[in-house]
């Protein structure tokens, strides 16, 4: 773990080393995965069954790609009903944090006379990619369907990998609690370009959504323009802003959190209290034994952890927007207060009580956030994500009249003539 000081004289390089930690995987794979996609362009099902079989250990055909009603039908029947009980909750408070997130159109009339304004409409079909087997997080199906649905999506397919033919029931369960329209056991770079490209099962979309490998990253990255997608994500990370009033357990386990994601994955405590420090980081050492992915968070916290000591919240908030983080933890006596003084961070958990594995589960805003600093332009998934905006004008000839001159001024100066004749002539003025 790297402990830093503001008061230090090497803070400054030190901060930035912490910066550019490379912690993206430097496997390439985009050769792979562009043979993969190509396959699937050319040979659709086929080629779709043939990979899936090689990769995921079981023989598929193509009348078994798309997963049945009835075996949706088993799977939530199984379910513990404690355990659906909680999904429906999640659910519902997803739901409705993103139902309330539409935004109205526009529709206005300037000075003028022109009329003008701007119309949201929802997408024709997303594209859901949930990882499978020991990776899977019906959790993510909630966080990725609901939103689409929530904006109107008519449309949402889903494609999770089923190593050795095995489905995950609360995946199943939270696909049909989401509104999922169509679920495939199909996953990897195979199913990313199934869902850009379309096969005799599978339809294309318009938009791919949802984690995955260095595979499906990959394949995301090079289906962009033929469909959108969300982002390419990184290991997750969290920044904690704590002082010396909180409990030095709870901060330690809320790091570890975030550790226990993956060996790659980033936590990191600023405080303003050296024992404070001190009492967190033993806390970590105390607490990491305990995990069953002890071994995992261990080495995430050895290699990326990080304990920042600072002499004020100024400088605080200031190193927080440099590290613009995925998720930020303020447990201070005023973090409100400390929250409106920084710019950068995918979404903020704020006091003692909001620790960010709520966020995770079931408090209402999205958990699909922008990782390796990409806060600083990025935001998380929401509605915003399924819709879509046109802008549309409605003009009358008095307004043509008034605004139409310069426009055709400004067309003839960049040598559109074409362009302006067509607003000209609508102004009754004499063309050559």
């Amino acid at each position: 773990m790297i402990r830093l000081d503001t008061r230090d004289a090497g803070f400054e390089g030190g901060f930035t080393d912490l910066l550019a930690q490379a912690r993206e995987t430097t496997s390439r794979v985009d050769d792979a995965v562009a043979a993969i996609i190509a396959a699937i362009r050319a040979r659709g099902d086929a080629a779709l069954c043939e990979l899936t079989t090689k990769f995921d250990r079981f023989v598929l055909t193509p009348d078994r790609i798309a997963v049945t009603a009835a075996e949706i039908d088993a799977a939530v029947a199984a379910i513990p009903a404690d355990l659906m009980a909680a999904l429906d909750l999640a659910a519902t408070r997803i739901e409705a944090f993103h139902r309330a997130q539409l935004p109205a159109d526009l529709d206005i009339t300037d000075a003028e006379g022109m009329r003008m304004g701007m119309r949201w409409t929802a997408l024709d079909a997303v594209g859901l990619y949930v990882p499978g087997g020991k990776a899977a997080y019906p959790s993510s199906v909630l966080m990725n369907a609901i939103p689409a649905r929530a904006a109107g999506v008519a449309r949402i397919a889903m494609c999770v990998p089923t190593p050795d033919g095995v489905l995950n029931p609360l995946v199943l369960a939270a696909a049909r609690r989401a509104g999922v329209s169509e679920v495939y056991r199909v996953g990897g770079a195979q199913a990313v370009a199934a869902l850009a490209y379309g096969t005799a099962t599978i339809a294309p979309v318009d938009r791919i959504v949802g984690p995955g490998n260095a595979y499906v990253a990959e394949a995301k990255r090079q289906v962009f323009g033929r469909v959108g997608i969300d982002s390419i994500a990184g290991p997750s990370e969290v920044v904690i802003i704590a002082d010396a009033a909180q409990d030095a357990r709870r901060v330690a386990v809320d790091l570890l959190a975030q550790a226990e994601h993956d060996e790659a994955a980033q936590a990191i405590l600023i405080t303003n209290d050296a024992g404070f420090a001190d009492a967190v980081a033993a806390a970590v050492a105390a607490e990491l034994p305990t995990l069953p992915r002890a071994e995992i968070a261990g080495a995430s916290w050895a290699a990326h952890g990080a304990v920042i000591l600072v002499r004020n919240w100024d400088e605080a908030a200031a190193l927080t927007d440099r590290l613009a983080p995925e998720h930020l933890q303020i447990m201070t006596e005023d973090p409100a207060g400390l929250f409106a003084r920084i710019r950068h961070a995918g979404a903020a958990f704020l006091g003692g009580y909001s620790p960010e594995a709520v966020g995770d589960y079931i408090a209402g805003p999205n958990h699909v956030l922008p990782t390796g600093r990409t806060a600083r332009f990025a935001s998380g998934l929401s509605v915003f994500d399924f819709i879509k905006r046109t802008t549309w004008i409605q003009g009358a000839p008095g307004s043509l009249d008034r605004i139409g001159p310069a426009a055709v001024l400004l067309a003839e100066s960049e040598g559109l003539q074409a362009h302006a004749r067509s607003i000209a002539l609508r102004l009754g003025q004499g063309i050559p």
